[in-house]
């Protein structure tokens, strides 16, 4: 039954063939008569090609209206198709290698600042106040006092 269809087909694609094409006959035609023929032929080509692309674009439009209008059906419907995520499994080192990685940029932060050194503070040594008492007596010694004020 196969091989009887594909002949069939076969037959059939032969008929169609020679009745919108008819075999040429060249043989005893001049130049001036294959220059004719040969332009009718390109303006065939060209009617052919111009039908060709109309019915391309009706069919990619026709396409893109059942798109639309399919879609619009499932919105009508409420039944929209939503995108199922995948669950990703992650091993026990990969979480450990995030934790070391972030360690690791906090210390880098902490090692980044900057170091302020505090200056000591000055301090003054605790002396016996009985020696200093003789020093501090008198004119000079308040004189000495007013000028360490300053």
């Amino acid at each position: 039954m196969l091989v009887a269809e594909k002949e069939e087909k076969r037959l059939e694609r032969e008929t169609t063939l020679n009745e919108r094409v008819p075999p040429l006959k060249l043989s005893g035609l001049s130049m001036q008569e294959l220059q004719d023929l040969c332009k009718d032929l390109h303006r065939k080509i060209d009617v052919v090609d111009e039908a060709r692309y109309d019915t391309e674009l009706k069919v990619s439009k026709n396409e893109k209206e059942i798109q639309n209008l399919t879609q619009k059906v499932y919105e009508l419907k409420g039944k929209m198709k939503g995108h199922n995520l995948k669950r990703v499994k992650i091993s026990a080192d990969t979480r450990l290698g995030n934790l070391d990685a972030k360690m690791k940029k906090s210390n880098d932060f902490k090692a980044n600042l900057k170091t302020v050194k505090k200056e000591d503070e000055k301090k003054e040594e605790v002396t016996d106040w009985r020696k200093n008492v003789e020093a501090m007596s008198g004119m000079e010694g308040r004189k000495k006092l007013f000028d360490a004020g300053q």
